[in-house]
């Protein structure tokens, strides 16, 4: 947007000089008009050197570049004499306009808007046409500013919807690869342990067990649908699903817990990764508790149990021999939603502790 606006004052510039020499006569002060001229042009060049970098638009270049069409507005009496029909500088105050619009949007245009329109009424009379002139730099930069916010929030929208339909079509491919790959090792294993009896029928039957919910995840990954941040979910009931018999107790809220639903199905299969860790390494049978606390901007989750705990360095480890579980299925998640994930592991046993904010998280 400010390229545009490069280009913008670079046309009411050269509008503004050639109306300037047009009415050359109209200057009781023809050295102190040149020298508005003068300025009007080094400032032009001076703005779109700096605007074009975004460390520079910062609030006090966008003062300086109101306060300068402000002063240009209120020299022109003095340039021109009391009764003046049009400003030194006429159209050229846009840039300055267009620049609180595109950074500050709506609020930015209104308050450059109504500075510069009062800076240009200061005149002994006030016909139709000045008052239309004032009336359009009013009402010209919050429109400009809410035109700058919708496009940005359309642009964002876009990038979300592009990255989502990246990732759709990676979890498929994903799908198909796992398909043809392990869940026919899986297969192949569970029959053979099957035929042979012994220890490998007990490995047949986990490698059974593990491709039923390989297929599973599969079939669910192929059923996601790209959800909007608009639609939420209680995150309350999808973790109660967690909950078989007497080996995991979920403990919740007693009213829903609404979040968007990305961000619940994300806080669930993190909960279902502690909970797949602590069945394989603490034991089919052993408990496990999840807990669920809610504030105002965030919640809290989680998971504990009461088996030996992890030794020192065996996540590092594990993540070295890339296995990364832990690092992607819970910290990788939790670090994608801009929330925290803490470990507290000893005797004691395992309790992963979750912080998470209830808005959506930032894809920009």
């Amino acid at each position: 947007m400010f390229r545009a606006l490069a280009v913008l004052r670079l046309v009411v510039l050269v509008n503004t000089v050639v109306l300037n020499l047009l009415r050359a006569d109209e200057f009781q002060r023809p050295a102190a008009g040149a020298a508005c001229v003068a300025v009007m042009i080094v400032w032009t060049g001076f703005t779109i050197w700096a605007y074009d970098d975004r460390e520079r638009r910062t609030f006090p270049l966008l003062v300086a570049d109101l306060a300068v069409a402000l002063a240009l507005l209120l020299v022109t009496p003095v340039v021109k004499g009391a009764d003046y029909s049009s400003s030194v500088p006429g159209f050229w105050v846009m840039g300055a306009l267009f620049a609180w619009a595109i950074h500050y949007r709506l609020v930015g245009g209104l308050v450059a808007g109504l500075l510069l329109a009062a800076a240009d009424l200061q005149r002994q009379h006030i016909d139709a046409s000045d008052y239309g002139n004032a009336f359009l730099l009013v009402i010209g930069g919050p429109i400009v500013g809410y035109m700058c916010d919708s496009l940005q929030r359309m642009a964002t929208e876009r990038d979300v919807a592009e990255r989502e339909a990246a990732m759709a079509a990676e979890r498929a491919r994903l799908a198909r690869a796992v398909h043809d790959g392990v869940l026919q090792v899986l297969a192949l294993v569970q029959r053979r342990g099957h035929e042979l009896g012994g220890e490998a029928a007990e490995l047949g039957r986990l490698a059974g067990e593990q491709e039923r919910e390989l297929r599973g995840l599969i079939h669910a990954q192929e059923a996601v649908t790209v959800v909007g941040d608009a639609e939420s979910v209680d995150l309350v009931a999808e973790l109660a699903r967690l909950e078989h018999g007497q080996n995991v107790t979920v403990a919740t809220p007693g009213s829903p817990v609404e979040l968007p639903a990305a961000t619940a199905r994300e806080l669930v299969a993190v909960a279902r990764a502690c909970l797949d860790n602590v069945r394989v390494h603490v034991g089919d049978d052993a408990p496990a508790w999840v807990l669920l606390q809610a504030f105002a901007d965030r919640v809290e989750l989680s998971v504990r149990d009461d088996g030996p705990g992890i030794a020192t360095g065996r996540l590092e480890e594990a993540a070295s021999q890339g296995r990364l579980g832990v690092a992607e299925s819970i910290r990788g998640r939790i670090a994608d939603l801009g929330g925290t994930a803490e470990l507290a592991t000893g005797s004691f046993g395992t309790e992963w502790e979750f912080v998470v904010p209830r808005s959506s998280p930032d894809l920009t």
